[in-house]
């Protein structure tokens, strides 16, 4: 199966995507608590205190670094580059970074910000580009490619894999930084307002691939596209405190959302709680290989 059962169509699926970040909810909820930044931060485990947040999110860039494990001057993809605030980071640590985005203003703010950046010209390019559709990227032409919170959003993830793969040289590196489910049939039956939300959620944002997935998806998705060394790491405790944070600011307004029967027209409110209170849903997961 290439998609998940809530998208009759790739169609149906991008024009959700498209929606969800065109939004006002999205575009002000990102700016206002990251600054623009469309993934999470990275915490000690057993932080409590979210704050400062930026700090939080250059740390989960430099672990990304690490997962890549590529020499300065490395060719990298990012796949769903939004407003390129990662990709900014990989160029100013010296790498040369390709981004590619669907949304238009995405496409539109990380070019400008590379142009602020004052960059070597080939530094970070930025393309509007499906990354389901990478026909227009060389083979073998990229050193590295990472997803980061964005491969949810894929129709086919197969399809996506197999495109990262091709693009890659020979000991070329790839990481994701996803959501993965742990559908869970019991707890389903004990809350399944719950269960019901939580896909109510990935048909708000556009996540095929996050309705569709579960335990070892993701690392399953590598094997069957090639990538050999493959490592899992689970770093759900390392975002906690964010998703804590997101908890207990949006409660009070979700729930008079909730009591009008409007919630599926605030679906980053709804992410903000249903994600806390179902966190044994779901996990954060590093997933890196290697093509040989």
């Amino acid at each position: 199966m290439a998609s998940s059962e809530v998208f009759t169509s790739e169609e149906a699926a991008q024009r959700a995507i498209k929606t969800y970040y065109e939004s006002q909810e999205s575009r002000m909820g990102y700016e206002l608590v990251f600054g623009g930044t469309q993934h999470f931060g990275y915490y000690t485990p057993g932080t409590w205190s979210p704050f400062p947040i930026d700090k939080s999110l250059r740390r989960m860039e430099e672990k990304l670094m690490g997962w890549l494990a590529l020499p300065a001057g490395s060719r990298i993809l990012e796949a769903g580059c939004g407003v390129g605030h990662v990709a900014l980071y990989l160029a100013k640590h010296g790498m040369r970074v390709t981004g590619v985005d669907i949304i238009d203003h995405h496409v539109e703010q990380a070019r400008r910000s590379a142009q602020k950046a004052n960059l070597p010209k080939d530094q970070i390019v930025i393309e509007k580009m499906d990354f389901e559709r990478l026909e227009a990227i060389p083979s073998a032409s990229h050193d590295g490619a990472f997803t980061m919170q964005s491969l949810g959003h894929a129709f086919s993830a197969e399809k996506a894999l197999a495109g990262f793969f091709r693009v890659l040289k020979p000991g070329g590196r790839f990481a994701l930084v996803e959501v993965e489910r742990r559908p869970n049939a019991e707890a389903d039956k004990k809350n399944p307002r719950l269960t019901e939300q939580l896909s109510m959620i990935n048909v708000g944002t556009g996540m095929p691939t996050n309705e569709r997935s579960h335990d070892g998806f993701y690392k399953g998705l590598l094997e069957e596209a090639g990538f050999v060394d493959i490592e899992s790491r689970d770093i759900s405790d390392n975002i906690l405190p964010v998703v804590r944070m997101f908890y207990v600011v949006l409660l009070v307004p979700y729930l008079f959302v909730r009591l009008l029967g409007i919630e599926k027209h605030f679906v980053s409110m709804l992410a903000g709680t249903a994600g806390y209170v179902g966190y044994d849903r779901w996990r954060f997961m590093v997933v890196t290989g290697r093509k040989p």
